[in-house]
C-alpha cells in the first residue's frame, strides 16, 4: 500500500489532497486505490462502511453540508428508506451533482449534531425528514428503532415534532406520539400499528411477567393485554429455524397457558399476506376473554395488504 506522512489513506480524501501529499494521477488510478465517489478515494482492502461512505461525501460537498434523511437514520441504528445513495443537506445557495450522492436543498433552520467527527442530522430531525419520504407506520417503526437503540425518546420525538413548522408537520407529530419504549423488532412495530389503526385497544409493550412470590423475570411479552391475560407475540423465522429457541419458546407458552395466559401467534404471512385474518384472530381471542367485538376501523388498509 501506497502511504505518506501527510495524508491518512485509510480514511476517504480527495484527490486534491493526494496531489498536495505528493502522490501523482498515476499511482491515485493504480490498484492501491478504490474511488468511493468522483475525486473521493480511499485505500483499496479496506471496509467501506455507512460511515466511511458519508464521511467521504462530505468532502466535497459544501462546507456547511450535514449527512440526513436515509443516511443518518442509518448511521443512528433506526430502519428508513433504503437507498444506496449517501444523503445530505445542503443550502439552496448550493448544488451538487455527484453521482452516488443526494442532495437535499433546503435553507430551514436543523438540528444537527456531530458524531465521528462528521456533522449529521439530531435523532429527532431525521425522524421529521423522513416524513416526506415515509407513511405513518414506517415513520413509527423509524421511531421505535431509535428509542431502542437508546438514540432518542418518544418525549423528545413529541417535542420535536411539535416545534417543528415545516411540510408534513401533521404526520410526524402523529407518528411520534405512537412510538413507544421497549419495541423489539420492525415487525412488532407493524403489528401493534396494525391493531391501533384497526381500532382494536392499544396492547401494552413489553410486559414482564414475574413470579408472584419471588419476583423473579418469568417472561416477557411483546404485546399483552393485560386485564384479559391475552398476548399477542410475533414469531419470526429465526424462532423457526432454531430448534433450541423453538423448544424452548414452546416450553414457557405451555406454562403459561396452564397460568391462564392465552397467546396469539402471529407470522410473517400475518402482517403482509392476511393482516385482516391476524386482525379477527386477536379480536376473537379477546371476545373470549371477556371483551366486546370491535367493529373494524379502514384505516389500516391504507398501510397493509387488503382482505
Amino acid at each position: 500500500m501506497i502511504t505518506t506522512r501527510e495524508l491518512d489513506v485509510t480514511q476517504p480524501f480527495t484527490r486534491a489532497q493526494a496531489r498536495a501529499a505528493g502522490l501523482t494521477d498515476g499511482q491515485l488510478r493504480g490498484h492501491d486505490f478504490v474511488r468511493l465517489f468522483r475525486n473521493v478515494l480511499i485505500a483499496r482492502g479496506l471496509p467501506v462502511s455507512l460511515y466511511t461512505r458519508a464521511r467521504g461525501a462530505l468532502l466535497v460537498a459544501p462546507g456547511s453540508a450535514f449527512i440526513s434523511h436515509d443516511t443518518a437514520a442509518g448511521l443512528w441504528g433506526g430502519s428508513g428508506p433504503e437507498s444506496s445513495d449517501v444523503h445530505v443537506t445542503i443550502s439552496r445557495q448550493h448544488s451538487l451533482h455527484i453521482s452516488g450522492i443526494r442532495a437535499h436543498q433546503s435553507d430551514r433552520p436543523r438540528a444537527t449534531t456531530w458524531i465521528g467527527g462528521i456533522r449529521i442530522s439530531t435523532p429527532e430531525q431525521t425522524f421529521i425528514d423522513l416524513g416526506s419520504k415515509l407513511d405513518l407506520v414506517q415513520l413509527v417503526v423509524l421511531g421505535d428503532r431509535l428509542v431502542r437503540r437508546e438514540r432518542t425518546t418518544p418525549q423528545r420525538l413529541v417535542r420535536a415534532t411539535d416545534d417543528w413548522y415545516g411540510f408534513h408537520r401533521e404526520l410526524v407529530g402523529r407518528a411520534a406520539r405512537l412510538v413507544r419504549t421497549g419495541v423489539d423488532s420492525p415487525p412488532e412495530s407493524r403489528l401493534r400499528m396494525l391493531m391501533v389503526l384497526a381500532g382494536l385497544p392499544e396492547p401494552t409493550v413489553n410486559h414482564i411477567i414475574r413470579d408472584p412470590d419471588t419476583g423473579a423475570w418469568l417472561r416477557r411479552f411483546e404485546l399483552a393485554y393485560r386485564e384479559l391475560l391475552l398476548a399477542i407475540e410475533y414469531e419470526g423465522r429465526q424462532h423457526r429455524d432454531d430448534d433450541d429457541i423453538w423448544a424452548a419458546d414452546i416450553e414457557r407458552r405451555e406454562d403459561l397457558e396452564h397460568d391462564a395466559w392465552r397467546i396469539v401467534q402471529v407470522i410473517s404471512d400475518g402482517l403482509f399476506k392476511t393482516p385482516l385474518r391476524t386482525l379477527q384472530r386477536i379480536d376473537r381471542a379477546r371476545v373470549d376473554r371477556g371483551a366486546r367485538p370491535t367493529p373494524f376501523l379502514d384505516e389500516w388498509k391504507r398501510y397493509f395488504p387488503g382482505p
